[in-house]
């Protein structure tokens, strides 16, 4: 299929890729000139497991291109994915500016040659496919000259879906190829059958896996759930809100083993093997950050409050996980007892590991705080350290390159981001380098008793 997506972004690219591995005809329309440059070239900008090798194969296979010509790209497409940012405003809402420009671009650009789809890729609040069709309505009512009496011209058809996505940065390729399901909201018959073809190789799991994303054990079909455009953009901010909120409640949790005595890692694994609950999402720490979870779930709140309609598990969801990143401030409090003048190191940047993304990362709040309090700020990530520096250039911290570098002359270590790189250290070592040999585990992801027997001080979060 010729297939055209706006925004190459993180889900645009890695949508875009995969549609061309799947042996359609895609063209990424890039609207920053310096981002489509790098992408032209095979240089994906940020990190994402696989993908910079993914794109390679796209582009010397012919069936990925990148442009800034979105009239003449919405031209050859039938399927058209709008995949631009969302991001959210101060009061919570998302701003939808990007996508408003978009959908009209879209109809402006359309001709009554092909009936198109347009899918909302982008994370949009419910009722956003309506507006999005009066806004690609706008776009072709404005672009249409008046006829001649004797010129008969075919007005450009087309249907919006809903088209969430549900990629993990980290394991966006993965996910991609092998995802817990596709949805697709319309009510539009056609449509639908247009993109569960277009699906059709992921649904059926015919294509050849890529050697970097292999096929998982056992996988063998995806489902392939239809509904109304306002179901499934509920679906994806519910997903979401839902996710957060496990690792809200497990971190509640977390907070009373403490006082009680218990361990959460057990905890955890007790209440995760009933099936109803399931293990995923329950790990206790500093909480959740990145693009998703506090968008979306301040999204959701803001349509509910369209509604007059309370939310207060949303509220207290977001309330414990601003709670939770600063209970590492508290430890280092019940330690240290004194942090002006102390030296802290931090293991990670990233809100995840295997992604450079910092936004709404717990290792910023985490280090503010701690520069607020009159301590000195040291700091290692695999990935982030120059992204980091480039975003934050008024983050009075020091970057480091390896471990031992951090930990030297430090009074206290703190695991944010629990790359596997700091799951298998020589502690020893480590320990030697500082200035005081206490860790505090963030994460709950390393071994106390290896860390113990290193000599150090370890605190975990509710243990």
């Amino acid at each position: 299929m010729d297939i055209c997506v706006i925004g190459a972004g993180y889900v645009g690219l890695v949508t875009s890729a995969c549609l061309a591995y799947l042996g359609n005809q895609v063209i990424a329309v890039e609207s920053n000139p310096e981002r489509l440059n790098s992408l032209s070239q095979g240089i994906v900008p940020f990190f994402e497991p696989g993908l910079q090798e993914f794109v390679k194969v796209g582009i010397d296979s012919g069936f990925l291109t990148f442009s800034d010509k979105l009239e003449e790209s919405v031209k050859k497409a039938q399927i058209i994915f709008i995949a631009v940012g969302t991001p959210s405003l101060p009061n919570g809402e998302p701003d939808l500016s990007q996508v408003m420009v978009v959908a009209r671009a879209i109809g402006s650009a359309m001709d009554g040659t092909k009936r198109r789809i347009v899918v909302n890729k982008s994370t949009v609040p419910v009722g956003s496919g309506n507006w999005v069709e009066m806004l690609v309505s706008q776009g072709v009512a404005n672009s249409q000259p008046v006829p001649a009496r004797s010129t008969r011209m075919e007005s450009p058809s087309f249907v919006v879906v809903s088209n969430p996505e549900f990629l993990r940065e980290g394991s966006a390729i993965t996910d991609s190829f092998y995802p817990d399901r596709i949805v697709v909201g319309s009510t539009d018959e056609n449509a639908v059958a247009v993109m569960k073809n277009l699906y059709k190789p992921i649904i059926d799991q015919t294509f050849d896996p890529p050697s970097f994303a292999p096929r998982p054990k056992g996988f063998q079909e995806v489902p392939f759930v239809i509904t109304d455009l306002a179901s499934a953009e509920l679906i994806k901010y519910s997903a979401n809100a839902f996710l957060a909120m496990k690792i809200s409640f497990s971190n509640e949790i977390a907070g009373l083993c403490e006082k009680v005595g218990a361990d959460v890692k057990q905890v955890a694994q007790g209440i995760g093997l009933d099936y109803r609950i399931g293990k995923a999402f329950l790990n206790a720490g500093v909480g959740w950050g990145g693009s998703c979870f506090g968008k979306d779930v301040s999204a959701l709140m803001q349509v509910a409050k369209e509604y007059s309609y309370p939310t207060p598990l949303l509220e207290a969801t977001v309330a414990v996980n601003e709670r939770q990143r600063l209970t590492v401030i508290k430890k280092l409090q019940e330690e240290l007892k004194i942090l002006k003048g102390r030296t802290v190191g931090l293991m990670g940047l990233s809100f995840k590991p295997n992604t450079d993304d910092l936004r709404d990362a717990p290792a910023l709040t985490i280090a503010y705080q701690l520069l607020k309090m009159g301590a000195s700020v040291k700091a290692m990530d695999p990935v982030s350290n120059e992204r980091c520096q480039a975003l934050n250039p008024n983050l009075d911290i020091v970057y480091c390159q390896d471990i031992n570098e951090l930990a030297t002359d430090c009074d206290a270590l703190v695991l944010v981001t629990e790359w596997d790189d700091f799951k298998h250290l020589h502690w020893k070592e480590v320990a030697k380098c500082m200035r005081w040999p206490l860790l505090i585990d963030g994460r709950n992801a390393l071994s106390e008793e290896e860390v113990t027997q290193a000599g150090m001080t370890y605190r975990g979060v509710g243990r």
